[in-house]
């Protein structure tokens, strides 16, 4: 999948959430329930994370598929990226750039090394 596809479902998403539930015209509530929303996914990610490696409760684990740490996971990237929207945040030039951080960080370690 390309980046530009995502962006777009995103879009489309954002614009559908707020058909149903509405904005209220309010942006600091809108961040606020959408970050309560991303520790809500956060949380199911992490027990299914748990689950898959045999760690939670016995009831819980026989509710779980083969699908669900996947799913748990697309949750968290579709909610970060819709917070990330919410704030105005150019999400696709601030992981090119954390990406180049990071790289050079290693780029970095790696000369200290050598010396």
């Amino acid at each position: 999948m390309e980046f530009k596809a995502l962006k777009k479902f995103i879009d489309a998403e954002d614009e559908r959430l707020k058909k149903h539930y509405g904005n209220g015209g309010d942006q600091l509530k809108h961040v606020l329930a959408r970050t309560i929303k991303l520790t809500e996914e956060l949380g199911e990610l992490s027990g299914e994370v748990l689950a898959c490696n045999f760690l939670q409760r016995k009831e819980k684990l026989g509710r779980r598929d083969e699908n669900s740490l996947a799913e748990e996971f697309a949750d968290v990237i579709i909610t970060t990226l819709l917070l990330a929207k919410a704030m105005d945040v150019d999400i696709e030039k601030s992981l090119a750039e954390k990406m180049d951080k990071v790289d050079r960080r290693y780029k970095n370690a790696k000369s200290r090394l050598k010396r």
